[in-house]
C-alpha cells in the first residue's frame, strides 16, 4: 500500500497469513487513528514532499523483494498523497506519483516478478483532475511495458 491512510484491511485480513508481506507507507497521522500491524509499516510525517516519499519507498522495496521474493505484488497506487488532495497531508505532485508508480513498477519487474495494480484513494470535488491522477499509474505501466519490450526482457504472463 502506498496510500495515505495505512492499508489496515490488508493488513487485518493478512495478519495470519505467513505466505502474504503487507508493506504499507502511510502517513503516521492520518485514517485510522488505530493502527492494525502490517509486516512492515513506514510511517512518514505530514507534509512530505516528492524527494522525501521516493527516498523512503526506495530505502525498502529493493531489500523486502530481495527477502520475501514474492511470486506477485498486488500495488495498490494509491493517489491521496496529492498535495491537492483535500484529506492527504502529504506533498506529493503528479510527477513524484508518476516516479513512484514508475519506481515500484520497475523495480518489481526487472526481478521477474509479475504485479497487478489497482487505483486507490483521492479525495476531491474535482472529477477531472481526480481522474486524470488515477491515469498516472497506467501511463507508468505503459512505459514499463515499452521498456521491457526494447530490452527483450521476458515478459510476465499477462493473460490466461
Amino acid at each position: 500500500m502506498f496510500c495515505v491512510p495505512q492499508g489496515d484491511g490488508t493488513a487485518f485480513i493478512f495478519k495470519d497469513e505467513p505466505s502474504v508481506f503487507t508493506f504499507s507507507v502511510h502517513c503516521g497521522k492520518n485514517f485510522p487513528l488505530r493502527k492494525q500491524q502490517s509486516d512492515l509499516d513506514i510511517s512518514v510525517e505530514d507534509g512530505l514532499e516528492d524527494k522525501e516519499y521516493l527516498f523512503t519507498v526506495a530505502d525498502h522495496l529493493p531489500w523486502l523483494l530481495e527477502s520475501f521474493r514474492p511470486d506477485l505484488v498486488l500495488y495498490d497506487a494509491g493517489i491521496d498523497p496529492h498535495w491537492e488532495d483535500e484529506l492527504g497531508r502529504l506533498r506529493l505532485t503528479d510527477q513524484g506519483l508518476y516516479q513512484r508508480d514508475l519506481y515500484v513498477m520497475k523495480t518489481v519487474v526487472s526481478r521477474g516478478v509479475p504485479i497487478a495494480t489497482v487505483i486507490g484513494g483521492g479525495y476531491s470535488r474535482d472529477i477531472d483532475k481526480l481522474a486524470l491522477r488515477h491515469s498516472i499509474v497506467h501511463r507508468a505501466a505503459t512505459w514499463v511495458k515499452e521498456i521491457q519490450l526494447l530490452n527483450h526482457i521476458p515478459s510476465v504472463r499477462t493473460s490466461f
